[in-house]
């Protein structure tokens, strides 16, 4: 779905939602500027600023995304915001539940080497989707050091750690959905600050 927004004094705007991202094109005289943001992260209930509807990270007071109210028309702008509204909480809700259906379990093949013991966690264990980059991980773990407090998300910190060093083995990827699990609330600030685990969750084989 896709909102085209246009001011003479501020140029033209672009919004486009994708699979779990918006991409954003702003355009002016004399510049262009491209940005990408994560649905997961994005606080689904906006602030209206004079004439922006705002949308803000779920952590940080900043806004990601500054809309022109009512443009390019009432109807228009509103179906483009609910559907982005819907989008937001059905990403983060995606992402606190490991983009896992709880039933998936029943029907999942069962690989001793990819399965926990019984009742160590309500989700379905799984191979990643794509390979495990080490660099990107080594970014994501200096990211959340930087960011957030190291205790809160040690467990977290510890799995990734040992998938750095082990990107091929399995039961670190288990331990990883298990520690993403247990963060509740803070899931949403690792996801703003270290993407790749987004996409190390992800379903989605395409994601990179």
């Amino acid at each position: 779905m896709k909102l085209v927004q246009k001011q003479f004094l501020n140029g033209r705007r672009e919004f486009e939602i994708h699979e779990d991202t918006v991409e954003v094109r702003l355009k002016s005289r004399f510049r262009e500027e491209k940005q990408t943001v994560m649905l997961a992260v994005l606080n689904p209930e906006p602030v209206v600023n004079a004439q922006f509807l705002e949308f803000h990270s779920r952590i940080k007071a900043d806004p990601l995304l500054s809309l022109f109210r009512d443009n390019p028309d009432r109807e228009t702008f509103g179906a483009f915001v609910d559907e982005l509204k819907r989008r937001a909480r059905e990403e983060y809700h995606l992402f606190a539940g490991l983009r896992g259906d709880p039933r998936s379990a029943e029907s999942a093949n069962t690989d001793a080497a990819a399965e926990p013991a019984a009742g160590t966690a309500k989700h379905a264990f799984r191979r990643p989707a794509k390979p495990v980059d080490s660099e990107r991980i080594d970014d994501a773990i200096r990211l959340l050091r930087q960011y957030l407090d190291g205790e809160a998300i040690d467990s977290l910190l510890a799995v990734l750690e040992a998938l750095k060093s082990q990107p091929e083995d399995q039961s670190s990827f288990a331990r990883l959905i298990l520690a993403f699990d247990e963060l509740g609330p803070q899931q949403g600030a690792v996801l703003t600050y270290a993407p790749y685990i987004g996409v190390l969750l992800s379903d989605d084989p395409a994601e990179y």
